[in-house]
């Protein structure tokens, strides 16, 4: 089970900011995950891919690196821990 309370926004804004400095394609190779298929995280008026950006807070927060698979990215998963730490999480068109 993952301990999402070891992870804090100041986590995903890192987490972010990095997706940011590689680019998709360099931030998908390096931490193991890929495009968002159903929802999107908001912020700063980007889009960024929801369950890659908190998994790799969580990797950030704690040092351990999550597979795809070691969590969920809908509703139950990714979307209601984002939304805990206050980020906006949407439905892809």
């Amino acid at each position: 089970m993952v301990d999402w309370d070891r992870v804090s926004s100041d986590n995903v804004v890192a987490a972010l900011h990095e997706y940011d400095r590689l680019g998709a394609d360099g931030f998908f190779a390096q931490h193991g995950y890929g495009p968002s298929r159903s929802y999107e995280l908001i912020w700063n008026e980007r889009h960024y891919p929801h369950k890659a950006i908190l998994g790799t807070a969580y990797e950030l927060a704690t040092g351990q690196r999550l597979a795809p698979g070691d969590f969920e990215g809908g509703k139950a998963g990714a979307v209601r821990v984002l939304g805990k730490l206050g980020f906006t999480v949407e439905t892809l068109p």
